[in-house]
């Protein structure tokens, strides 16, 4: 009998990544960014998420007073 041992596949992501990039990017002077734009593949996907829970809520919420 053979064991299944699998380990979840993790890792950085697109977005860890592309923070990474532009972080290094921006501390050698290639490019001269907002910090804003540099931090941006971190909080981007999250300001989205809140977005849509806040759309979610507000159309839930209209929905139960009808």
């Amino acid at each position: 009998m053979t064991q299944n041992n699998t380990t979840p596949a993790g890792g950085i992501g697109l977005p860890g990544l592309l923070f990474l990039l532009f972080l290094t990017l921006k501390l050698t002077g290639v490019i001269e960014w907002s910090w804003w734009w540099v931090t941006a593949p971190l909080w981007i996907p999250t300001a989205i998420l809140i977005a849509i829970v806040a759309v979610a809520g507000v159309v839930f919420a209209i929905k139960d007073k009808r």
